[in-house]
C-alpha cells in the first residue's frame, strides 16, 4: 500500500487591505524580501511595479493589491511592505504586499471552495478561517494569466491513431483554478477529445466511485495537487486504496517547480507528476497512460 501524504501545509498570511487577510501556500514561495527600490519596467502591465534582482536574476514585481482591484501600494507604505518571491507556472515572480502576518499550518480539508456569491472571475481558489477571521486563498494562476496573457504553452497535435486511443479513455480533469481547468480543457478540446472536469478532489472521488458502479470507470485521472477539501495527494491515495478505482492512470500536476512535490506524488501512487502547464507534456503523459490502461 502506498503511503498517505500529510494533508497539512503551510499558508503565508499577508495583507493587501486594512481588514481582509489573504494567503498563499508556502510551497510556492522561494523567499520573503523586505521592500527594496525597484527598477522601472517600460511598456509593462499597470500592476507591474518594476523589477528587482533576486539571486542574480532580474524578476518582475507585481503590486498584488492593484492586480486584484485594491488600492495600489503608496510610496509612504513601502517601508512596511514585503516582496513575496514565488515560483509558479515556471516563472519566478515577486508579489509586493502591504504586510506579512505569519505562517500557519492548515489542513486542506479545512479549506472550502469560494462561495458562488464571489462570481466566476474572483481571484480565489478557496477560503478558510484562522482565529475567527476569514482568510482568502488567492488564485495565482488566474492572476498571472491576467498579467501575462502571452505566457501560454502552445497546443499540440497528435496522430489519428493516438487521438482514437485517447477517445476510448474516460478522462477526468481536476483543478481548483479556473485558468488551469481552461488550459487543460483547451488541450483536449483542440484534439476533439471528450472529458469530465471538476474543481475539487472530493467531487472527483465521487465521480470515480459512481463511474465504477455504472461500469464507466475513469481511465485517466489528471489532478492538481493543491486543492481545497481533498487535495491531489489524498485523492491519489484514495484511488489507489480502492480496488474498484485503482486501475486508473494518475497524473498529478502542479504549478510548483519542486522535486519534493514530484516525490510525494509518487509516494501516494501517482503514475506521473508534471509541472503545469505544458500541453505537449500533458498529452504525452496521457498517451502513456492510455497505452498502459489498454495494454
Amino acid at each position: 500500500m502506498k503511503s498517505k501524504a500529510n494533508q497539512s501545509q503551510g499558508l503565508l498570511l499577508f495583507h493587501l487591505s486594512a481588514r481582509q487577510m489573504f494567503a498563499m501556500g508556502t510551497l510556492k514561495i522561494r523567499e520573503l524580501i523586505p521592500y527594496k527600490p525597484l527598477n522601472h519596467l517600460p511598456k509593462s502591465h499597470a500592476a507591474i511595479k518594476g523589477t528587482v534582482t533576486f539571486r542574480g536574476h532580474t524578476i518582475p514585481v507585481i503590486d498584488m493589491a492593484a492586480a486584484i482591484g485594491y488600492r495600489s501600494i503608496a510610496e509612504e507604505e513601502l517601508t512596511n511592505s514585503y516582496i513575496i518571491v514565488t515560483d509558479c507556472q515556471r516563472m519566478v515572480i515577486g508579489f509586493l504586499v502591504r504586510g506579512i502576518d505569519k505562517i500557519i499550518e492548515c489542513n486542506w480539508r479545512d479549506i472550502e471552495s469560494p462561495p458562488d456569491t464571489v462570481g466566476h472571475h474572483a481571484l480565489l481558489t478557496g477560503v478558510t478561517r484562522y482565529n475567527e477571521q476569514l482568510i482568502q486563498l488567492l488564485d495565482l494562476e488566474l492572476l498571472m494569466a491576467k498579467i501575462f496573457p502571452h505566457h501560454q504553452a502552445s497546443l499540440v497535435s497528435v496522430t489519428d491513431v493516438q487521438r482514437e486511443k485517447l477517445r476510448t479513455m474516460r478522462i477526468l480533469l481536476v483543478d481548483d483554478s479556473s485558468v488551469a481547468r481552461k488550459q487543460l480543457g483547451d488541450a483536449l478540446n483542440s484534439l476533439n477529445i471528450t472529458y469530465d472536469v471538476t474543481s475539487n478532489g472530493k467531487t472527483a472521488l465521487e465521480i470515480m466511485e459512481q463511474g465504477a458502479l455504472d461500469g464507466k470507470p475513469v481511465n485517466l485521472l489528471v489532478s492538481d495537487i493543491e486543492m481545497p477539501g481533498l487535495d491531489g495527494y489524498e485523492l491519489a491515495f484514495e484511488v489507489r486504496d480502492n480496488p474498484a478505482l485503482d486501475k486508473a492512470y494518475i497524473i498529478l500536476h502542479t504549478s510548483l517547480s519542486s522535486e519534493i512535490s514530484v516525490g510525494q506524488a509518487h509516494q501516494v501512487g501517482a503514475n506521473e507528476a508534471l509541472t503545469k502547464f505544458d500541453a505537449h507534456e500533458l498529452v504525452q503523459a496521457m498517451l502513456r497512460g492510455a497505452n498502459k490502461v489498454s495494454g
